[in-house]
């Protein structure tokens, strides 16, 4: 946004945004995504998974557009606000659909990979902010080059099968005929595994999977209110999905990158010369590290990469307020530290968080369960964002550190006593063994 409130770049004649303009501008995506997040907790298993995906790819893809041609700061919000709708619908939709479709022996690589797309998504991003920096209206192309990969999201998801085990879900709810919605889900397994038409193998796997939520529906007789996701094993599961996500904003996540620049600084870097390119070494550094936790989570398991990974951060977390307290004439320890914080972060709280949200719930809730994870996560994120420089103004950087260091350890207690070990488990298998 730089660009967009510099008089010679920003190729507009509303340059000159106020403090709390340029705000709403940045924070758009965030409420948007905040607003997604609350329209779908009662309308996902209505949409179902792949509906859902194809209209966060058409919100993305109007966001992006309305942004880059906005003619005025209006126009841009309503872009802003409909790309973080986008975001809230596919943060939500996406690891379900991942979860719900693939085998269990790999579900934690393919759910981890989402992580490492947005890390790859970010870091794109940087490259293109890099090339267009010096150009007029550049920001426009930065924000319409998301329209055309919005376009391959939708066609990619149009092409896919429903989920089988929403279509499951549907005919035990009683929305529609049971065998018609078995022999869909039957196909549906069949496409997802190239199988043959018929196999027998997949006709096996939809009975089990019937069987287990019939089940699910017996022992808790009612449709389910709007607060079930409250109750019973729900509870259990929203406690560790919900939990996992508060810590990860709550630790500093939205806020310790704001240093960067000055401890990169204290290194010998320029702000104005390197912004770019620092942002892209810590982008690439961050997809290194996100690549190390895709290839081990279905090895190592998911509570090995969490308590290493946030010990990992309370120990960065407390040298960085080392450094502003005590240890000012060693840049290296900062710099050292913040690296630290982002390597400890993305193999554990970055795609482990998402992964144990998306398989812990119960398949009953599964769609109001991950919209509330989604909404507890952007939710968090926004309070810590807006609460950040009233805290740094209080407590000094030094104490701020300290105080997310402490969080940190209290998140490392939380997994070690409430998160349990989903490596290997079918997703009926979580419910009926670890839920119950």
């Amino acid at each position: 946004m730089i660009i967009a409130q510099s008089p010679e770049l920003s190729g507009t004649t509303w340059f000159n945004l106020s403090a709390v303009q340029l705000g709403l501008v940045v924070s758009g995506s965030l409420y948007g995504a905040l607003l997604g997040s609350i329209l779908v907790y009662s309308i996902a298993d209505f949409l179902g998974r792949k509906r859902e995906l194809i209209i966060a790819a058409v919100l993305y893809a109007l966001g992006a557009l309305t942004t880059a041609y906005a003619p005025g700061l209006g126009v841009l919000l309503v872009g802003r606000l409909l790309y973080g709708l986008g975001i809230g619908l596919a943060m939500h939709g996406a690891p379900l659909y991942i979860a719900e479709t693939c085998p269990s022996q790999i579900r934690g690589t393919l759910i981890s990979l989402k992580e490492l797309f947005i890390v790859l998504g970010i870091l794109l991003g940087y490259f293109v902010g890099s090339f267009q920096i010096n150009a007029v209206g550049g920001w426009r192309y930065m924000y319409g080059l998301s329209a055309p990969l919005a376009l391959l999201m939708g066609i990619g998801m149009w092409s896919l099968p429903p989920s089988p085990r929403w279509l499951l879900l549907r005919a035990v709810q009683g929305k529609g005929s049971l065998q018609e919605y078995k022999e869909q889900a039957i196909s549906a397994l069949g496409k997802l595994r190239r199988r043959p038409p018929g196999d027998k193998l997949s006709e096996r796997q939809i009975e089990d999977t019937l069987v287990s939520l019939k089940s699910s529906y017996t022992d808790e007789k009612s449709e389910g209110s709007f607060l079930e996701v409250f109750q019973g094993p729900n509870l259990k599961a929203f406690i560790i999905g919900g939990g996992l996500v508060l810590f990860q904003q709550i630790t500093g996540q939205p806020s310790v990158l704001y240093y960067a620049g000055p401890i990169l600084q204290s290194a010998g870097f320029s702000a104005a010369a390197d912004a770019t390119r620092v942002s892209v070494v810590i982008g690439v550094f961050k997809l290194v590290m996100t690549w190390i936790a895709v290839a081990k989570v279905d090895d190592l398991g998911r509570r090995p990469l969490l308590i290493g990974g946030v010990c990992g951060i309370a120990l960065s977390l407390l040298l960085l307020s080392a450094y502003y307290k005590i240890l000012g004439g060693f840049p290296l320890v900062a710099v050292s530290a913040l690296l630290l914080y982002v390597g400890c972060y993305q193999i554990s709280f970055g795609p482990i968080s998402w992964l144990m949200v998306s398989e812990i719930f119960p398949l009953r809730t599964r769609g109001r369960g991950i919209s509330l994870a989604v909404l507890t996560n952007f939710g968090s994120n926004a309070i810590v964002t807006f609460a950040f420089s009233p805290l740094k103004e209080l407590l000094g950087a030094e104490n701020i550190f300290l105080l997310f260091a402490a969080i940190a350890f209290l998140a490392v207690l939380f997994i070690v006593r409430t998160v349990p070990e989903t490596k290997g488990l079918s997703l009926e298998e979580i419910e009926s063994k670890i839920l119950k």
